[in-house]
């Protein structure tokens, strides 16, 4: 099957894709922060933390404290395994080169996570496609982060002087 749009205008098209900030990626965000979690954007850290200043693959929401991480990620892009989703198709024009760059980005993805896992980053990938329901990824985020916040809570020392103190 050929493409039906000019060259032009599917270039234009493919220019509107962007990778931050996506209306995903701001419901995570908003559902977060309601929750009380405060977080950095774009795997950004201190160099003190991971010496490029960055964590593999860019997580858009980087929990510090925590030692967690949320990716918030496009079906298709993605290429979201699960058989129940229908936006993880491979188009019908260009087969090969559609398949060739969703195996790639699906490599990526399980490096940059096990790149992750192997400094001690926990992770959390939330699918598009989840987020037709709010309350089921509300409970996924919650369960995720609160379990990594009692870890914190009971090996940060600093964190447990200034509870006594207040007391």
């Amino acid at each position: 099957m050929t493409d039906t749009l000019t060259k032009e205008r599917r270039s234009w098209t493919m220019a509107q894709i962007h990778s931050k900030n996506t209306k995903p990626e701001l419901i995570v965000r908003k559902l977060c922060f309601g929750m009380g979690f405060r977080y950095r954007l774009q795997g950004r850290v201190s160099k003190k933390v991971c010496p490029k200043g960055f964590l593999p693959g860019h997580p858009d929401l980087v929990f510090r404290k925590l030692k967690s991480v949320i990716f918030v990620n496009g079906c298709f892009w993605h290429q979201h395994s699960d058989k129940n989703c229908k936006a993880s198709r491979i188009p019908k024009s260009n087969i090969e080169f559609w398949t060739k760059k969703f195996e790639r980005n699906v490599e990526r993805d399980q490096r940059n996570l096990k790149e992750l896992q192997n400094i001690g980053w926990h992770t959390l990938v939330i699918w598009e496609c989840e987020l037709k329901n709010l309350n089921a990824v509300k409970n996924k985020i919650e369960q995720f982060l609160n379990s990594k916040e009692i870890q914190y809570l009971e090996t940060s020392n600093d964190y447990l002087q200034v509870a006594e103190d207040s007391n």
